[in-house]
């Protein structure tokens, strides 16, 4: 599943992105108000970490302005303040949950899976379809026309980026970006790798490469 995380203060951020990718995420980070409204507004993401104290657009204003547009993607706010009135702004500008800095990471993670789970309760499909290959985001399990085929951690990772971009051409530092460490500074060929194992696994056709730009998943 893929989780937005809209926090200005970097170290936080990254902390917060390394826990969640260690559980099993794929996350993206950003540090602006702005930045966060666009990258929530494309909506692929199950959920939205978001901080109140932005720079370009504070956190109410862009949940509010998510809620107003119809996106209803879970939002967990963020924030140092403490009180019953920025609690409840935050709630009537359309957030899901709240939580006050400083806070407990392992208190954050029950957070963001209660949410998931609250939402995949409510009848939202965790599942990518594109031709025969359904893609289940939240079992992280992998169908070619009915039978499942087992992948690692990773190159479910790859398969899930390309899944809810299906059709798109996605670059190598696109995917990376998504799926590894943010530590890593390895060879972004690796890249290649994972998608001839994908193909061996679930067929030639599925996934094309765009020769200077990327790969594309398509319905073979």
């Amino acid at each position: 599943m893929r989780l937005l995380i809209v926090e200005d203060e970097k170290r936080l951020a990254v902390s917060l992105a390394k826990g969640l990718t260690a559980e099993g995420f794929a996350v993206d980070v950003v540090h602006d108000g702005l930045e966060g409204l666009h990258r929530a507004g494309e909506g692929v993401y199950d959920l939205v970490v978001l901080d109140i104290m932005l720079p370009g657009m504070n956190g109410y204003r862009v949940c509010a302005a998510l809620r107003a547009a119809g996106n209803e993607v879970p939002i967990l706010m963020l924030t140092a303040k403490d009180g019953e009135y920025d609690e409840a702004e935050g709630l009537d500008t359309g957030a899901d949950d709240y939580l006050t800095k400083p806070f407990s990471y392992v208190v954050l993670v029950a957070r963001v899976k209660a949410l998931l789970r609250r939402r995949g309760s409510a009848g939202a499909s965790p599942v990518l379809r594109v031709g025969g290959l359904s893609v289940d985001t939240a079992a992280r399990r992998v169908f070619r026309d009915g039978t499942e085929v087992a992948l690692t951690t990773k190159e479910f990772a790859v398969l899930e980026q390309l899944a809810v971009r299906a059709g798109e051409v996605v670059g190598k530092l696109e995917i990376m970006e998504h799926v590894w460490d943010f530590a890593y500074d390895g060879d972004p060929n690796i890249i290649e790798v994972y998608v001839s194992t994908l193909r061996r696994k679930l067929g030639a056709g599925l996934i094309q490469t765009v020769r200077g730009a990327g790969y594309r998943l398509v319905a073979s």
